[in-house]
């Protein structure tokens, strides 16, 4: 299998607006679609009307590290684990050495790696549910293209590298009215990424959902109100 790239993916969404005959529209995305949405809107921002964004990451180098490595100081057994099954060698970032291991023409290997990276993803979304932290987040029959599609961006800072990240650009995208929805306790994305960006778009409003983490339906609730305002808007 051949993975993209994030301006492949990029041209790809254009591929579909313009197949769909569409001059402007509302873009959304959650969560790693967050990034995705504003590296698109920067590329294109005279066809973005809006952006309606929730559980908000750039893929900062910074905000990989913490969520293979930084929230480790809260769930240190469960990183402990996390990290002896990276096998990374010296010099090597956490993400790096599953993304190696995950492309490894051993299938025990990948299969490994691909069950140690599930078994995190669950662990540091956990925080409110800790009754799930031992369960598979993915399972076993997706497991193995998710981990390696999520480490294909993370170690790679999302393709954004430099002048060309997210946090560096908002000057592009500083017109464009956006909506910002984050949790509170969402330790996998601090809400400060999402703040950031609020005090670098002028045209922003950020929600913070006080009860909730990577996502929720009351974040799901302040996301679709906001899409209906910015439609009703056009």
């Amino acid at each position: 299998m051949t993975w993209q790239n994030t301006q492949q993916l990029i041209d790809d969404i254009e591929v579909v607006r313009m197949a769909l005959g569409i001059d402007t529209w509302v873009v959304t995305g959650i969560s790693w679609g967050t990034t995705l949405a504003m590296a698109y809107a920067q590329q294109h921002p005279e066809r973005v009307r809006a952006l309606a964004l929730m559980a908000v990451t750039t893929t900062s180098r910074r905000e990989v590290d913490w969520i293979t490595e930084g929230v480790g100081r809260l769930f240190p057994a469960e990183w402990d684990a996390f990290n002896r099954a990276s096998h990374r060698r010296p010099g090597e970032r956490l993400v790096e050495a599953y993304a190696r291991q995950l492309v490894s023409q051993d299938a025990a290997v990948r299969e490994a790696a691909a069950a140690a990276w599930d078994r995190w993803e669950n662990v540091h979304v956990s925080l409110d549910h800790p009754e799930i932290r031992d369960q598979g987040h993915i399972g076993p029959a997706r497991r193995e293209e998710f981990a390696r599609l999520v480490t294909h961006y993370w170690s790679n800072d999302a393709f954004l590298p430099g002048d060309q990240a997210v946090l560096a650009r908002l000057d592009r995208i500083r017109h464009i009215p956006t909506t910002l929805v984050h949790g509170r306790r969402d330790v996998s994305g601090p809400a400060e990424t999402a703040w950031r960006l609020h005090k670098g778009l002028p045209e922003s409003t950020l929600t913070i959902a006080e009860r909730e983490g990577h996502g929720g339906p009351e974040q799901s609730e302040a996301l679709t109100r906001a899409l209906d305002q910015h439609a009703n808007r056009a």
